[in-house]
């Protein structure tokens, strides 16, 4: 064997003992990274001591109030917009004018056909005469009088052309949206403003169809406004669904009077509440302390100083609580936050 062939063996077999202490070493300073878990180490968790209690006989059901009318506002006629009256967030009432259309041919046609009527009542005024004293043939006074009437007619037609060039707000309520600028071309069909009346609103909640015979058409609810909680609201159910959403839910409307100033926007959340006329007693204890789905719902509770996971039977869920029927006991204590490091049989600490 030649001298440079040994060189070469030599050479390949540092560099693989080379590689492999550098894997060695990357290992060991990444073991050296990695984070063992104290598994005796206590968790910090708060508590709450269970206590057989009556369950609240108020329930309550979220939706949200839109306006009870809002209509987009189109042109009857076409024409050029030559003023547009008011702006978004402006109050109107009904039948105040809110978009002028350009009408000056309008107006001409109009001076004509008076001109035309005015000769043909001169006419039937100056035939009548004639025609007592037999000195014309009764067909043109029949002629001019005809003629005197398609006029009119013509008249009427133009007048309702120019009064549609004149857009009038349908009802009273506030400018919402504007599509059109002056200048634009107006055409029946084409929304110009959007009109909205917060006079009174619809609040519409969805609910279960166990809930569903919890609402009779006709009856009047308490509502609240989310932000406004301090405000008591009456609402009278009109509408109770026939079919159910994509959520197996069924929408109940209610009619509700605005607040002064309407200051109650469309989108705006709010509850209804109406009184359970069964009052009974319960566990209840936070929703965030279960773990698991309704039909497998699990609690922690505390044992010695330590987390035992518990299975629970949940009976129904009222607003951000849910009454247990069987699992916990009165005393029991609870465990409601700290949950995402927790584990059965884990050691906790709390206040």
């Amino acid at each position: 064997m030649n001298g440079k062939k040994i060189i070469s063996i030599v050479i390949g077999i540092a560099i693989v003992v080379a590689f492999v202490y550098k894997l060695k070493s990357n290992k060991e300073t990444t073991t050296e990274k990695i984070y063992y878990y104290d598994k005796e180490q206590a968790i910090q968790v708060k508590t709450q001591t269970i206590r057989f209690e009556e369950v609240s006989n108020e329930m309550q059901f979220s939706g949200t109030f839109d306006a009870n009318r809002e209509s987009k506002i189109s042109a009857e006629t076409q024409g050029k917009i030559n003023q547009i009256s008011v702006d978004v967030g402006d109050f109107v009432e009904k039948g105040e004018t809110l978009i002028q259309l350009d009408n000056a041919l309008l107006y001409l046609q109009m001076q004509a056909v008076a001109v035309q009527i005015e000769g043909l009542e001169a006419d039937v005024t100056r035939f009548t005469i004639l025609s007592k004293s037999d000195a014309i043939n009764g067909v043109q006074l029949e002629k001019a009088t005809l003629g005197l009437k398609s006029a009119k007619i013509q008249k009427a037609t133009l007048q309702e052309q120019i009064n549609k060039t004149t857009i009038k707000a349908p009802f009273s309520g506030f400018i919402t949206y504007k599509f059109t600028e002056i200048g634009a071309f107006a055409a029946p069909g084409v929304p110009l403003l959007q009109v909205t009346d917060l006079h009174e609103l619809k609040f519409t909640v969805s609910v279960s169809e166990n809930d569903l015979n919890l609402f009779s058409l006709g009856k009047n609810y308490t509502v609240k406004v989310d932000i406004y909680p301090d405000e008591l609201l009456i609402g009278k159910a009109t509408h109770m669904g026939s079919k159910a959403n994509m959520g197996g839910s069924y929408p109940v409307q209610f009619t509700v009077k605005n607040l002064a100033d309407s200051k109650i926007k469309s989108g705006m959340f709010g509850k209804v509440f109406l009184k359970n006329e069964t009052s009974e007693k319960g566990y209840i204890i936070p929703s965030s302390a279960i773990l698991g789905s309704s039909n497998d719902a699990q609690v922690y509770l505390i044992k010695d100083g330590k987390a035992v996971l518990k299975a629970i039977t949940i009976k129904e869920k009222i607003a951000n609580t849910t009454v247990v029927s069987q699992g916990i006991n009165d005393g029991d204590v609870i465990i409601t936050e700290g949950l995402i490091n927790l584990f059965d049989g884990a050691n906790v600490s709390f206040n």
